[in-house]
């Protein structure tokens, strides 16, 4: 059954995309965390099982000892990324990017209150990146403008993906960071 409501939805949002027009406004949404937290998701399911069943009844020193590296997968894989989400969504959950890159626009909003600066205003740009792209994590990632004023504008991935939003800023002193988990 969720493999058909798994398959339902991703249709669903391929239909939408290929429909629908482009978005220019991005925030964290229900899509956007199913999107990045699918496979530590897949990683819980298949793998929590057998630990509770192996914990649940009497068992040897050898099938202890493998529940333990067992269990030290599944939540060395899947651990980081719950929390990088919850760090970006509790960051992220009221901020509202309005990004159109033809029409030169970007506007970030902190609820209904709009946290105006232009261009000019931004003197630098850090762009975290995960350093490694074959863990679960790797699409975690955040874009920080740091305005002349002394005003830091944090984006998350939670919002959308911050390749196109880096390269729109390439020109206003970009630094590219890699990090090995990218924690706010």
């Amino acid at each position: 059954m969720a493999v058909g409501i798994g398959l339902i939805a991703l249709v669903l949002q391929w239909g939408l995309r290929l429909f629908g027009r482009k978005r220019t406004v991005f925030q964290a949404n229900y899509w956007r965390g199913v999107y990045l937290l699918t496979w530590p998701m897949a990683t819980l399911t298949v793998g929590l099982p057998p630990i509770t069943q192996t914990l649940a009844k009497p068992v040897g020193s050898w099938e202890v000892v493998l529940v333990c590296l067992l269990a030290a997968a599944v939540l060395g894989f899947s651990l980081p990324s719950f929390v990088l989400h919850w760090q970006y969504y509790r960051h992220n959950r009221r901020t509202t990017l309005l990004f159109e890159p033809k029409r030169n626009v970007l506007e970030v909003y902190e609820g209904p209150y709009q946290r105006s600066f232009g261009r000019r205003d931004i003197a630098a740009v850090e762009y975290a990146v995960c350093r490694t792209r074959r863990v679960f994590w790797s699409n975690y990632e955040y874009l920080r403008l740091h305005l002349h004023d002394g005003r830091v504008l944090t984006l998350t991935s939670l919002l959308t993906n911050l390749g196109p939003v880096a390269e729109f800023l390439r020109h206003t002193h970009l630094q590219r960071r890699e990090r090995w988990f990218c924690w706010l």
